[in-house]
């Protein structure tokens, strides 16, 4: 069933769990996270970054989410990732996104302050959730590339001001993650989500979460963050098992025995994110 993200998140801040929230290109890894999901009981949040609207069309992937939401037997929200244009925000929501992203991240807490009021008063109006970001998380999302210099920690008094400004529904922020590959262990600020949460309390997002301990993201988690986004891990887990198959099968032309690999792959990383991140039989 389609929902908003506030409906997810809501139960998950209240009992203190996560949700994970994968990034979708195409209908196999849209198909990989709702099996995933059913399998486990899990609610789940397919989310669409700017590069991957750029590579299907947002009709596409709000025509496969919304079609994947309405037969999945849990709650499924079809979210836009960082979205740093009003008017693609505005696209989002009228081809029926349930929850958008508003990045602001970039300007002065003022600025983003106005620019996500500006959204929550539209996405509101007509039922829609919205994350907004304080704080810069570095690395590279699709058209975002933050250098390690520029990425700041998310100020706990400035999230409390920022919050109440804007009645924002959660709220991502920087607290030692990167979006991308690793070059090292992150080393997440605990003290800083806890203070953050007890500040604000709302649902907190952790943006660039692959590759990050499982003993950190529980902590994470224990701590108040209640969305986790995941792209990384899944990409590397499609390009792997593609190459596997055409390893052992070069010959093979067949897209439907290509990408079946891939999918299950997919599926398999998406469970184990489930179970790590305490949503499983949370539907």
């Amino acid at each position: 069933m389609l929902v908003t993200g506030i409906e997810i998140l809501r139960h998950a801040h209240e009992n203190n769990y996560a949700v994970g929230a994968f990034n979708v290109n195409n209908m196999e890894i849209v198909q990989a996270i709702i099996e995933a999901a059913e399998e486990t009981n899990s609610p789940v949040i397919l989310q669409a970054s700017q590069g991957g609207l750029k590579y299907a069309g947002v009709e596409y992937i709000a025509a496969l989410g919304k079609l994947a939401a309405h037969k999945a037997k849990v709650p499924v929200a079809l979210h836009l990732d960082h979205g740093t244009n009003f008017q693609q925000i505005m696209l989002c929501i009228r081809h029926g996104f349930s929850s958008v992203m508003i990045d602001g991240s970039k300007y002065g807490l003022e600025e983003n302050i106005a620019i996500t009021k500006k959204v929550i008063e539209v996405a509101h109006a007509v039922g829609v959730s919205v994350e907004a970001e304080l704080g810069k998380i570095g690395g590279t999302e699709d058209d975002i590339v933050v250098d390690e210099r520029e990425a700041t920690f998310t100020d706990p008094k400035e999230a409390k001001i920022f919050v109440d400004e804007t009645n924002v529904d959660y709220l991502a922020v920087a607290v030692g993650t990167a979006h991308g590959v690793y070059k090292g262990e992150p080393e997440l600020d605990f003290d800083r989500i806890k203070t953050i949460k007890e500040m604000v309390n709302i649902p907190l997002v952790l943006h660039g979460s692959s590759g990050v301990p499982d003993e950190s993201i529980k902590r994470a988690v224990s701590l108040g963050i209640n969305k986790i986004n995941i792209d990384t891990d899944l990409r590397i887990a499609f390009a792997t098992a593609i190459k596997d198959f055409l390893a052992d099968n070069p010959d093979n032309i067949d897209p439907r025995k290509i990408l079946g690999p891939a999918k299950k792959a997919m599926k398999e990383v998406i469970k184990k994110k489930m179970e790590l991140f305490g949503s499983v039989g949370r539907a």
